[in-house]
């Protein structure tokens, strides 16, 4: 195993104004006010707001270091969601977090340039978390710009519902110079928007293989050198990557998540984010335990 104190670089970022120094990876923990999500044991319908204060509570007791609140499955085949809809979702879960701590990184997961600006102005979030990487609504690029917010970039090629007819990375040689040639194009969008703080996300799950997601997590140092030694986000928590070719549900995908997560902070992931914080901060400072 590589030194994982000397893998991942500390890096910054700018929260509403305020620059943040991260020198060790962060833990971020996935809040859904969502009814459908692929994960069941994720779920925090908006019909119940005490479920969602609930599952921000245990967030933060188990150790978040960052949360991810999102009104919109992206799973294949969920149902389609309104602007206002996904708004009202976002509005609960943020305030639910918003009562509990002023000061932890809230990330807003959603495409929409619209939800993102009013989730970032309005109502206390801090960072765009944008799984299409700007192919769906390229607006959100100055939205992240304007409002001064870091900008999570996803890889991803189609749409949710369409994202698995687009595998093939042939014409670049592989997955990993794929993903980095993509990203870097988008990268580049956002530099001319004038987004100053950028994560890299591979997009694990989405318009890949699972081959080529085990194939992207070999090759996470590359792709963060290809890209520029940018902060690499990975999510992989309980995903099908795992759960199916091992003929289990996601469910009982944990200790199959904690292994990969394991591999990614030891390959210099800066944040992983995660259904299960309290096992996922567990394997991060045991990592930092090991590397003493």
């Amino acid at each position: 195993m590589s030194n994982f104190a000397s893998t991942m670089k500390p890096f910054t970022l700018t929260l509403h104004g305020s620059l943040r120094t991260f020198d060790i990876p962060q833990v971020m923990g996935i809040l859904n006010v969502t009814p459908d999500s692929f994960y069941d044991g994720s779920r925090t319908p908006r019909s119940l707001p005490d479920a969602v204060q609930a599952r921000a509570e245990k967030l933060i007791a188990e150790g978040a270091d960052m949360i991810d609140v999102g009104g919109y499955s992206t799973r294949s085949g969920a149902n389609d969601v309104t602007p206002d809809e996904e708004l009202r979702r976002l509005q609960t879960g943020i305030e639910a977090v918003r009562r509990l701590s002023a000061d932890i990184p809230v990330s807003v997961d959603t495409f929409r340039a619209a939800v993102a600006r009013r989730a970032v102005a309005q109502m206390g979030a801090d960072i765009i978390n944008d799984v299409s990487g700007g192919l769906i609504d390229p607006e959100i690029y100055h939205v992240a710009a304007a409002e001064g917010a870091p900008y999570i970039l996803m890889h991803m090629r189609g749409t949710p519902a369409t994202m698995q007819q687009f595998t093939d990375y042939s014409e670049y040689g592989g997955v990993v110079p794929g993903v980095a040639a993509e990203l870097h194009k988008a990268m580049a969008a956002l530099n001319l928007a004038g987004v100053r703080d950028v994560i890299i996300d591979p997009g694990f799950g989405f318009s890949k293989t699972a081959p080529q997601n085990y194939e992207l997590m070999r090759g996470l140092p590359e792709l963060s050198a290809l890209l520029d030694g940018l902060p690499a986000l990975v999510g992989i928590s309980r995903k099908s990557m795992i759960y199916k070719p091992l003929g289990l549900t996601p469910a009982d995908a944990l200790p199959g998540t904690t292994a990969l997560n394991t591999l990614a902070l030891e390959r210099g992931a800066a944040i992983i984010r995660v259904h299960d914080v309290a096992a996922a901060v567990q394997t991060r400072d045991v990592m930092q335990l090991f590397n003493l």
